[in-house]
């Protein structure tokens, strides 16, 4: 079990990269070679599917957030800036008029 643990995890990171169909080509040979027992298969399955979302999310929320400090560190304005910006100039022009 612990054997199937570990290869379950090793598995998982790689997820993040594989589509469900290569994930089943992987699980279809483990149960071949007797690793997996066919009875496994589908949970295994969708451990893997689930633990590489998992993983794939993780990593795309550590990417915003240091995309988000590059961004200010290198002060550069987002979105909202200059959201704020554009209220600012139509404000101003509306009360010129």
């Amino acid at each position: 079990m612990k054997d199937l643990i570990g290869k379950a995890f090793l598995a998982g990171l790689g997820a993040v990269s594989l589509t469900r169909e290569k994930l089943e080509s992987v699980v279809d040979d483990l149960v071949k070679r007797g690793e997996v027992a066919r009875e496994e298969k589908q949970k295994l399955l969708n451990d893997l599917v689930e633990a590489g979302e998992k993983h794939q999310n993780e990593i795309r929320g550590f990417i915003q957030k240091e995309v988000k400090k590059a961004l200010e560190a290198l002060d550069i304005p987002t979105r909202q800036d200059i959201r704020d910006l554009q209220k600012q100039i139509e404000k101003l022009g509306k009360s010129k008029n």
